[in-house]
């Protein structure tokens, strides 16, 4: 049987950094939250490098979307 993605929405992964960037213990964070370590510090490289243009949408990042929106500011 195929197993399905799971889809994080944007507020779940900035809660997820947030609280990352607050604990010593990465492992042990993860598994609280049910997700591989690998997962919280891709998202945590991209809350670094993007900002708030992190996470956009379904979980999809939108590099034109970003840039867009970082030109209108």
């Amino acid at each position: 049987m195929k197993q399905s993605r799971k889809i994080y929405d944007a507020l779940f992964k900035r809660k997820a950094v947030e609280l990352s960037q607050e604990r010593s213990n990465i492992s042990e964070l993860a598994r609280e939250l049910g997700i591989r370590v690998s997962l919280l510090y891709k998202w945590r490289r991209e809350q670094e490098e993007f900002g708030e243009g992190s996470f956009p949408g379904k979980g999809n990042f939108n590099y034109l979307r970003y840039l867009l929106e970082e030109s209108s500011n």
